[in-house]
Order: structure tokens, then C-alpha cells, then sequence
């Protein structure tokens, strides 16, 4: 998988899009969707004027790091594909990037005050994904937020892109609750799911409609999140 992703270098926006084209949505509709959620969830949880620290496990390219800059204080983003991190480096000069074993997170206990990952725990085999969301724990200080965003196997058009994505080859869907069932057990507090990209607009009445349908397993994409 390290392999894969190291061949996707350069052409990682174009292999997304070409997932997604029967859609008719751009990926950076996508990338907009996520950014949003996290910054509702940083105001929410952290504070209207809070600037965290933020750690992006699995954070590829980092294409979605640009949308982020002026939300948080410091972002770093760590990658088992160093060649997806080399390209996030030269991408995104403000940030701070690390390839690391795909196990053990190359930071210290209670670095950051959120930790993300965006659509790649369904590339961990699953014997592992106690231990990466353990890592995502450790990682953070007490009090602080982890965000896991993932693929709604419940969604069609979701499993349809997936299946029509080369570097998802391999991937296994989690459902919504088999995600909140691992942060649980990895003893976060405050769990909360919210489900998002319900609707392929971005104008102010559909927003407020996927919000008040956040609770409903319909949206392509959901957030799972805990307090550490």
C-alpha cells in the first residue's frame, strides 16, 4: 500500500476525480465539505476563537491542508508514503510533515489538541484499527478532540466511487458505529457522529438541511469524534 501511494505522487487529485466523475462534483466540493465539518467541530468543541494545534494522520498530499491554514494554529500531517509526503511539503510550506511506520506516530504523548483522520482507516487492516485509534489518543492532550471522517458504507453512490478509486482497492468500510464502537473502546468521552455530503450544493439553505439531518446515516461521508 506504501508502494501504491507513492506512485500516486502527482496525479492524486486526478485519480480522486476520475472516481467521482459520474457525480458531476468536483473533489474540491468534497475537500470544502471536510474542511467546513472541522472547523464546526473546532468552534463547537475548542472554542469560536480557539487555533489548535491540529495532527493529520494519513494526511497524503495534503490537498486539504491549504483550506485549514487559517483555522488552526499549527497543522502537521504525518504519512506512511513518503513520496506523498514530500509532495505535501513542497504543497504547503506552512505545514509540518513526517513519514512515519504506519504504526507508532512520530510525535510525543499529548502533542496536539486535535487529531484527525480523513478517510484512511479503511486502508488499515482491521486486527490494527484498535491500535491506530489508541495512537490517535495518545497523541493528543487531555481534553482535546479526535476527529475520524470515513466513507458511509450505507451510502450507494459512496460505495460506488470507492469501487471505481484504484488506491481503494483494498479498502474496508467501517460503518459509523463499528467507528464509534473502536473510539469507545479506546476510552474516548463525548462521542458524537454526524453524517455530511447529503446534498451536492454548498449554498446557505443546504447547509442548514444537512445540519439538521447530521443524525441521519444518508450522507456520503461522516465524522465520528471524541474527547481524549
Amino acid at each position: 500500500m506504501t508502494a501504491l501511494f507513492d506512485s500516486y505522487r502527482a496525479s492524486y487529485r486526478d485519480a480522486v476525480q476520475s472516481s467521482i466523475d459520474f457525480s458531476g462534483l468536483r473533489h474540491d466540493f468534497f475537500q470544502r465539505a471536510k474542511a467546513q465539518v472541522l472547523r464546526a467541530l473546532i468552534a463547537e468543541r475548542l472554542g469560536e476563537d480557539a487555533k489548535p494545534a491540529m495532527l493529520d494522520v494519513g494526511c497524503g498530499v495534503g490537498s486539504l491542508h491549504p483550506l485549514l491554514r487559517h483555522t488552526v494554529g499549527s497543522l502537521s500531517g504525518i504519512d506512511v508514503s513518503a513520496e506523498s509526503i514530500a509532495q505535501a511539503r513542497a504543497d504547503n510550506p506552512h505545514g509540518e510533515y513526517r513519514a512515519f511506520d504506519g504504526r507508532r506516530f512520530p510525535y510525543d504523548s499529548a502533542r496536539f489538541d486535535l487529531a484527525t483522520a480523513i478517510c484512511v482507516l479503511h486502508h488499515v487492516a482491521p486486527p490494527d484499527w484498535p491500535g491506530f485509534v489508541a495512537e490517535m489518543r495518545r497523541v493528543v492532550r487531555p481534553g482535546g478532540l479526535v476527529c475520524v471522517i470515513e466513507h458511509n458504507p450505507l451510502n450507494p453512490l459512496t460505495r460506488l466511487a470507492v469501487m471505481r478509486c484504484e488506491f481503494d482497492r483494498d479498502a474496508r468500510l467501517l460503518s459509523a458505529g463499528r467507528t464509534r464502537r473502536l473510539m469507545a473502546e479506546a476510552g474516548f468521552s463525548a462521542l458524537d457522529t454526524r453524517f455530511f455530503l447529503l446534498l451536492p450544493w454548498e449554498n446557505a439553505p443546504a447547509r442548514r438541511l444537512e445540519k439538521a439531518l447530521r443524525h441521519l446515516p444518508f450522507g456520503a461521508q461522516y465524522a465520528s469524534i471524541g474527547c481524549a
